[in-house]
């Protein structure tokens, strides 16, 4: 695979695992354990923060890739949580790799807690971000909450991520804007959008995730960085906090003032707390 230091320049790339192509950009450093981003309800490979990307890329070997179903990808979307996670595992098998570590956003961070109960050997560390554990409280209204934000979007002519990943102070709309601006700066070889049957596929996966019998977590022993902001309305971070408490291993980090994605507000004291985690 080919490879480049910045996000907005890697190349798209399709992985064939089974009978499908995965679309996938790789970039950073060419050895190490290679860092596998898992993304978010509705994402595609340009909806994550080219900050949190090129900085963990600095200095590991970075994945990001569409899973089944998603954007540029072939196939058709499963509607479990597991599901995903399996055609997850299958995507790092056809690429070679004996061990990697996850880094989880949202959907991405339940995907991640099941591919490590289903294959623990095949991961190093998680970073699990804006995410929460099977039956975690409100993660079943995740439905409703986007679909009313998406509502306000338009009619506000705002990305509803401005209402869905940010707070409403002063502070967390000023935020907004510039994750938002950060996500149009690759303007070439951009991603395909994800299909509204995806989209819907992907919501009863999550709705399904919140209602189901809460998992041992327990039996995760792999270090686990835990982070989210402080107002998550999506996941409320009642459940990072739970999820932080249920793994044997974990660390936590709340971040003021910031919602869903404190992470991308937060981006540059993300990745300096993500590296200094992956380098232990």
């Amino acid at each position: 695979m080919s490879k480049t230091n910045l996000h907005e320049i890697a190349p798209t790339q399709f992985q064939k695992v089974g009978d499908i192509s995965l679309a996938d950009r790789e970039l950073g450093a060419a050895s190490g354990v290679p860092v596998i981003f898992l993304n978010h309800l509705g994402a595609v490979l340009d909806n994550w923060d080219p900050r949190v990307v090129d900085g963990i890329a600095a200095k590991h070997r970075v994945i990001v890739f569409d899973n089944r179903g998603i954007g540029a990808s072939g196939g058709v979307t499963p509607d479990t949580v597991e599901a995903m996670a399996r055609d997850a595992i299958a995507f790092i098998r056809a690429l070679g790799l004996k061990q990697v570590d996850l880094l989880g956003f949202s959907l991405g961070g339940m995907v991640s807690q099941v591919i490590a109960e289903l294959e623990p050997q095949l991961v190093r560390k998680m970073i699990l971000a804006g995410t929460g554990p099977a039956g975690g409280v409100g993660i079943n209204k995740v439905t409703r909450i986007t679909i009313v934000d998406m509502l306000k979007g338009y009619l506000t002519f705002k990305d509803p991520k401005h209402y869905l990943f940010f707070t409403t102070t002063a502070n967390g709309r000023r935020e907004a804007g510039k994750f938002i601006k950060r996500l149009k700066e690759r303007t070439k070889d951009r991603d395909k959008p994800i299909s509204v049957r995806a989209f819907r596929t992907q919501l009863r996966a999550i709705h399904a995730w919140g209602v189901q019998q809460p998992s041992d977590l327990s039996t995760i022993r792999q270090p686990v960085f835990v982070a989210n902001g402080d107002h998550d309305r999506m996941v409320p971070t009642s459940n990072t906090v739970d999820l932080a408490n249920r793994l044997p291993n974990s660390e936590l980090k709340i971040y003021p003032d910031a919602g869903h994605g404190g992470i991308f507000q937060f981006h540059d004291e993300f990745v300096a707390q993500a590296l200094e985690f992956l380098a232990r």
